[in-house]
């Protein structure tokens, strides 16, 4: 039961961008900048809501050792993951297309939305390194307790984030990116399955 529980907290953030990334605007116009601007916003808390899937795992992680080191700093990983890609809804997203959508002249769009896009890309870029770190920390962290089974969840979340540094959820790589995360969280989550382990102590 907890299993299942678990798995669908780590993988509903996901599957709900995977989802949204096929109604997402191809590109940002005086057509598109209102739903462009609407999705973002939709979407501002549910770009965070990715680090759920590491943080399930990791959650009453002994705080001491390189295991507890490894710990707070996928912590600190996956916060600076959330701050920084948060910043890139906030600019390139809500910003640009608010911007867009009350623009005067069609011509003059370039120039608006370049500086907008720069910040948001650099934003997004140290978001999703960071969520990279993440993976990479979980996997030190959750390694000395359950051992190989750690290893086919990093492995496709270590792909996924590296794809979700350029492609977003745009349709098709960002949202096969999306389900990536979504089968990555899942195997971590099956792979730390506590109800696995064996008991430290016996009983009597």
């Amino acid at each position: 039961m907890a299993t299942f529980r678990n798995t669908c907290l780590v993988t509903a953030a996901p599957l709900l961008l995977a989802v949204a990334g096929l109604a997402h605007p191809h590109g940002l116009s005086r057509e598109t900048a209102a739903d462009w601007e609407r999705l973002h916003i939709l979407l501002l808390p549910v770009f965070p809501l990715l680090t759920i899937g590491l943080l399930v795992p990791l959650w009453q992680r002994p705080r001491r050792d390189t295991a507890g080191c490894a710990t707070v700093v996928a912590w600190v990983a996956a916060f600076a993951y959330a701050a920084f890609y948060t910043g890139l809804d906030a600019v390139a997203g809500i910003a640009a297309g608010t911007a867009v959508e009350h623009a005067h002249e069609e011509a003059g769009l370039g120039p608006l939305k370049r500086p907008l896009y720069d910040t948001g890309e650099a934003l997004g870029h140290t978001g999703a390194y960071a969520l990279i770190a993440a993976v990479l920390a979980t996997a030190v962290a959750l390694f000395p307790r359950h051992g190989i089974r750690v290893i086919p969840g990093t492995a496709v979340l270590l792909a996924s984030g590296w794809s979700f540094v350029d492609s977003h959820i745009f349709w098709p790589r960002g949202v096969y990116t999306m389900l990536g995360f979504t089968l990555g969280f899942a195997l971590l989550a099956w792979g730390t399955d506590r109800s696995g382990d064996r008991p430290s102590t016996t009983s009597k």
